[in-house]
């Protein structure tokens, strides 16, 4: 039983250091773009989501994957830097919450607004 064990454990572990990697790699490739978008501060979650290219929610997925309740904070500042501030609380509640990081909620949230046009305001969709 302790072999079955030490051996999920093991490829857990395994996942999460490749979920922290990619997300990693992800974001220092795409900085220098992330740090050019022109997000209005007041944006809402889903309007902020248009503005995204689908890299940057699918990084922060990826380290809240690998980070488990460490993402939080890293997400936080991250998501500051970046001048997306419509992002900052939920990337927090969302990797607070217990069992929920497999989920890849960003990516779901980005899918839902480019899709279904929630949060689209009056200007053009810039991408």
């Amino acid at each position: 039983m302790t072999d079955y064990l030490l051996t999920i454990l093991y490829w857990l572990g395994i996942l999460m250091l490749i979920g922290v990697t990619l997300g990693a790699t992800m974001l220092w490739l795409i900085w220098q773009h992330l740090r050019s978008l022109n997000v209005p501060p007041n944006a809402g979650f889903f309007e902020t989501m248009h503005y995204l290219p689908i890299a940057l929610p699918i990084a922060l997925d990826l380290l809240d994957m690998g980070l488990d309740v460490l993402a939080a904070p890293i997400s936080w500042v991250i998501l500051d830097r970046l001048g997306l501030r419509g992002l900052r609380n939920k990337a927090a509640v969302e990797a607070l919450i217990p069992f929920t990081q497999p989920i890849p909620v960003f990516t779901i949230g980005w899918l839902v607004a480019r899709l279904t046009g929630l949060g689209k305001t009056g200007l053009e969709e810039t991408s």
